[in-house]
């Protein structure tokens, strides 16, 4: 969800190439940490004991190429140096370790070599900190060495990956563009049903939000049966109420999104209240959803005790209940499916809320939307009494300006008692 709410704040739309590109660079950024800090020491062991050299960082340059000589016990053979020697390929592999990070800042970022250089050292420098530190604290000591060597073969790999990346990036089309593509059909005003879909999840987390402070504070307050008021009460605030007065629901602004009607206004209450009742019956399930997610977050066995309820009455104690219990989440999934169904029909892909309400979503300007023009200033009608533009202002061979002089100019008498006569074009110049 933060994702989505990134690249549609940013580009207006989220293509699968730059969520794959994206998840790509996570998925790595996760799998460099990891190799950084596994295996991790087991609990019975005390890492100040077993590694007490590590706690005293390795800060001289070049120690690298002196353990390679060590371990090839001062043999200069290819066997020796390199492919029995462990201390070489730890160098060549902490070569490659930072590589796709100089492949991802030049592909996805279009950053030059200073850019991948500067986050090659960043990475390498957070991760030689966190086994200098030992995991930040977890442990009392470092499991693994601090080495400015390690530091140095890791940026030197982000710069080796970001000039390996040279042709790749230019055989593939930039993310920018396919934005663009994207974005091409929509300029008619459809906005993207991702977008619309993240800011449904958003108001529906809200609302379930809302109505359980609604609810407490009935509780304590005017007594336990106006907890049941409390969804509606959060409902109507949150769809009617609230867009009434700023124009768009807390999740629409986040998705820079506003409420409209077809004239580009801010829709009434009435049409608001329509608007809300027609999209209420498949937010019953969003909201169920979300408010299960919420359960779950605060106690992970909420579901899963709701969830064997529900299998213990529908295969054993009473199958008439379970499947009674099964029914209303299963309309409202049904309810769900046809309404997705019906936005991706319509030609403007709007919902039946949309259609029956007259209120539509209109997409403020992303991030990166190029900035309009300003246009020129309108043409003032002719003014006889006025000089023309093309007769010289104040300033001979100065700039044009909008201004007139305050003493009128007065224009160069004609001969031939005021007739003109048309004069022949200039002759162009003989050629040499």
């Amino acid at each position: 969800m933060p994702t989505a709410i990134v690249l549609y704040r940013r580009h207006g739309v989220m293509t699968r190439w730059r969520v794959l590109s994206l998840y790509g660079g996570v998925y790595y950024a996760l799998t460099a940490f990891c190799m950084t800090i596994v295996p991790l020491p087991r609990p019975a062991v005390d890492v100040c004991t077993a590694y007490p050299t590590f706690a005293h960082p390795q800060l001289t340059p070049g120690v690298a190429f002196t353990d390679i000589w060590k371990e090839a016990h001062h043999h200069a053979t290819l066997n020796a140096l390199i492919l029995n020697n462990p201390a070489f390929w730890q160098t060549v592999f902490n070569l490659i370790l930072l590589l796709p990070l100089g492949l991802f800042v030049r592909i996805h970022f279009r950053r030059g070599l200073a850019a991948a250089t500067a986050a090659g050292f960043t990475a390498s420098l957070f991760f030689e900190l966190t086994q200098y530190t030992g995991l930040w604290g977890l442990y009392d000591c470092p499991y693994r060495l601090f080495a400015v060597d390690d530091l140095i073969a890791n940026t030197a790999g982000a710069a080796l990956g970001w000039v390996v990346a040279g042709p790749l990036a230019r055989l593939l089309p930039e993310l920018d563009a396919l934005d663009d593509r994207a974005l091409a059909p929509l300029a008619a005003g459809k906005v993207p049903f991702g977008r619309r879909l993240v800011a449904l999840f958003l108001d529906a987390t809200g609302i379930t939000v809302l109505s359980w402070t609604i609810a407490g504070i009935a509780y304590l307050g005017p007594g336990a049966e106006t907890v049941l008021l409390a969804p509606l009460v959060a409902y109507a605030l949150w769809f009617v109420l609230i867009p009434w007065l700023t124009g768009t629901t807390p999740g629409k602004h986040i998705l820079l999104l506003r409420l409209v009607t077809p004239e580009g206004r801010r829709p009434n209450p009435a049409q608001l209240a329509l608007r809300a009742l027609v999209l209420s019956p498949p937010l019953v399930l969003v909201c169920l959803a979300t408010g299960m997610l919420l359960a779950s977050v605060a106690d992970p066995s909420v579901p899963m005790e709701i969830a064997g309820e529900v299998v213990s009455l529908s295969l054993t104690a009473d199958p008439v209940s379970g499947f009674v219990l099964l029914l209303p989440p299963a309309a409202c999934l049904t309810l769900v499916v046809t309404y997705v169904k019906s936005v991706r029909r319509h030609p403007q892909g709007l919902g039946p809320h949309e259609t029956r309400s007259g209120v539509r979503n209109h997409a403020r300007p992303h991030t990166r939307a190029p900035t309009p023009v300003n246009p020129p200033n309108p043409v003032d009608p002719p003014n006889p009494a006025a000089p023309h533009r093309s007769w010289p202002m104040a300033e001979p061979g100065g700039p044009p300006t909008s201004w007139w002089p305050s003493a009128p100019l007065q224009p160069t008498p004609t001969a031939n008692n005021g007739v003109t006569t048309k004069e022949p074009p200039d002759q162009p110049p003989p050629r040499s």
